[in-house]
């Protein structure tokens, strides 16, 4: 019997190691073969009973054989690559058990892999950085600085840059806008962070209308999830009804429903579109009006109306109170997203304005306290509100008419059809939370979103899209890639994974 290695295309009706291209251990002899069919002495002789081990190790190219748990020591050097396991049997009757992982091996390969695991690590740890190690460490530093800045984390970014002595390019408010932004996306209410995004970074989304439509495919998504405000504003009639997951933010209790297409109920009092106030009627330019806020005013109040409109019930007194509580409420307690979790999205209290790095004490991104209920009631499409699914079914035709439209303007886009026909799917199931495309209301699925939004916003500021920290982790994972492709066995103990935990 011969235990052993054969490249493609040698001779199966003879023993392995007798060929080109053939290695093999023969338990008559003890002889190892190698593309010969003059042996050389290796190991002692095999028989029944017996368990042989063959392991190739792809790192330096070699081959040892095992018997009954120990290693015979490296029988062949400098192996081609692609070899396939072969047994030759000679003796009529001869059965064989092969196992290759599917039981545990007698030899402790995990102690073998522990060791060369270790040789890899230190080798590159030993790898020379030479004089510019100062040079490295800034640098470090300023990639750790950027990461921080890039995802928001404010306070944590301003202390690490005094310490190190680095500097952090973007103004604090800067960061403090986009994070806004990316916690509303988090919590799901994506019409809110549009409307902020127009806003505070006017013709970003006009002039990405990939990202525009990414955006209102997910709102969509966050309709028939009850949690976007677009839907959300009709709940407020009804508190048993879904108007909130544990944790999930929802509107206050002063948010009103009444006219269709967010009517004015008077020409003083502030509009809610998208859940966002602002002080007056706002005229829409966008260049893509289907989906755009829109302001007209009306006395009439509809049972079937589809939108809604906000008035204030808050006096000048309570408006002071804002003013006068603006400075402690911008404060790092209150921006840090370090710290906080998002079960199905929180939103913290907030009650300044931003508009292109300035505060002003409105509450464009306003939240309330009633979302820390803790009651989970059955989920239901649109928090189970007529009215609400009304408007989620309005928002779907209009958003298959900037479908249409962008394909007239920029040509077929598969990304865009995938992304409409997933969202819609959702609508064909009683139960669009547990059905075959039910993963898009898993609230992790907001992050990409709110990642892209957050690299457009950075980009459009002459910021880099993407940490530097990123690129080299990302650089350095499709460097053990490549490797492995030409087939490298050294980046098998070389994960990056190992080096951030």
């Amino acid at each position: 019997m011969g235990i052993g290695l054969s490249a493609q295309g040698v001779n199966m009706n003879r023993l392995p190691g007798w060929d080109k291209h053939s290695y093999g251990y023969h338990g008559d002899d003890g002889h190892s073969f190698c593309s010969s069919g003059t042996g050389q002495p290796y190991g002692p002789t095999f028989t029944t009973g017996d368990v042989i081990g063959c392991c190739v190790n792809l790192i330096n190219n070699t081959c040892f054989y095992t018997k009954n748990g120990h290693s015979l020591g490296i029988a062949f050097t400098d192996l081609p690559s692609n070899l396939y396991p072969t047994v030759g049997l000679q003796t009529p009757g001869e059965i064989v058990d092969a196992n290759f992982g599917q039981q545990p091996f007698v030899f402790d390969i995990e102690d073998y892999m522990r060791e060369w695991r270790a040789k890899i690590q230190s080798t590159i740890k030993r790898f020379p950085i030479g004089d510019r190690l100062g040079e490295w460490q800034a640098m470090l530093q300023n990639m750790v600085s950027s990461y921080l800045v890039h995802h928001g984390y404010c306070s944590t970014a301003t202390a690490f840059a005094r310490v190190t002595d680095t500097t952090i390019q973007e103004e604090q408010t800067s960061i403090k806008n986009r994070q806004r932004i990316q916690k509303l996306v988090l919590a799901g209410r994506v019409g809110e962070a549009i409307e902020a995004t127009q806003q505070l970074y006017p013709g970003l989304l006009e002039h990405n209308p990939n990202l525009l439509f990414m955006l209102k495919c997910r709102q969509f998504v966050e309709m028939v999830n009850g949690t976007d405000s677009e839907v959300r504003c009709f709940s407020a009639r009804s508190p048993r009804s879904q108007d909130s997951y544990p944790g999930s933010p929802s509107l206050s209790p002063r948010h009103g429903s009444t006219n269709s297409h967010l009517h004015s109920t008077g020409a003083d009092s502030p509009t809610c579109s998208n859940g966002v106030m602002s002080t007056k009627s706002k005229q829409s330019h966008s260049k893509y009006p289907a989906l755009s806020s829109s302001s007209s005013s009306s006395s009439s109040s509809s049972p079937s109306s589809v939108n809604y409109s906000e008035s204030n019930s808050t006096d000048s007194t309570k408006s002071q109170q804002h003013s006068s509580t603006s400075n402690q409420e911008t404060s790092d307690s209150e921006m840090e997203m370090e710290a906080e979790h998002y079960p199905n999205g929180v939103l913290e209290n907030s009650s300044t304005r931003i508009m292109n790095g300035t505060y002003k004490h409105e509450e464009i991104l306003q939240t309330d306290e009633s979302s820390m209920e803790d009651s989970c009631p059955q989920r239901q499409l649109c928090g189970g509100n007529h009215a609400a699914t009304e408007r989620m079914i309005q928002f779907g035709r209009e958003l298959q008419i900037l479908s249409e439209q962008l394909c007239r303007e920029y040509g077929k886009n598969t990304m865009h059809k995938k992304m409409l026909q997933d969202a819609f799917s959702l609508l064909a199931y009683s139960d669009p939370w547990n059905c075959p495309v039910g993963q898009q209301l898993d609230p992790i699925q907001r992050e990409p979103v709110c990642a892209a939004l957050n690299s457009a916003i950075l980009e459009s500021q002459n910021l880099p899209k993407q940490p530097p920290l990123m690129l080299a982790l990302g650089q350095a994972s499709e460097c053990l890639r490549l490797m492995a492709r030409v087939g490298l066995g050294s980046c098998s103990f070389a994960r990056v994974d190992d080096y951030l935990h």
